[in-house]
């Protein structure tokens, strides 16, 4: 009995595994949805498609945003770059001198950086079939510091969304 609970163990442990996806190759595809954007003076919906394939160069990832405004397909072709897969570090290069740090965590890329003296944050969560993608967009210039009132205060500063695009993207 002992032998068995053992191999049933042995065998639960090796499915678990095979049954775990690589990131990017178990992801690639064309996602499509729709791309709301909220911000204080409303919403905004715009049709947003995310192509994410294999190219000839190892290590290195078609990643195009593609956003349909007013029947206008305005495509942004970039690479998703390998730094150390290992240790879920990426970039996404913008192929116009920019370069975006990611990180992957359980097949989520998280992408932070400032552009025009905004701070934005990107999230990708990608499963089987869809994946959501999300962006949170604060101005540092409007933080707001507070503080702990004890003998060691700690100081605390945030910083408010003044724009918030999410879409669930359906795999095709």
């Amino acid at each position: 009995m002992k032998h068995l609970v053992i191999l049933l163990f042995t065998l639960v442990c090796f499915s678990a595994k095979a049954q775990e996806k690589v990131f990017p190759q178990d992801f690639y595809g064309i996602y499509k949805g729709d791309l709301i954007i909220t911000n204080p003076n409303g919403e905004q919906t715009i049709a947003m498609e995310l192509h994410l394939n294999e190219t000839d160069s190892i290590g290195k990832y078609q990643y195009t945003l593609v956003y349909i405004v007013k029947d206008e397909r305005q495509e942004r072709e970039y690479t998703l770059i390998e730094v150390d897969a290992s240790k879920g570090l990426y970039v996404v290069d913008e192929n116009n001198g920019i370069i975006l740090d990611a990180q992957l965590v359980d097949n989520s890329l998280y992408f932070m950086f400032e552009v025009q003296g905004n701070l934005l944050t990107t999230t990708e969560r990608f499963f089987d079939d869809h994946m959501i993608f999300e962006i949170t967009m604060t101005n540092p210039e409007q933080k707001k510091v507070s503080a702990t009132k004890d003998e060691n205060p700690i100081e605390v500063t945030s910083y408010p969304i003044i724009v918030v695009q999410t879409a669930k993207l359906v795999k095709q």
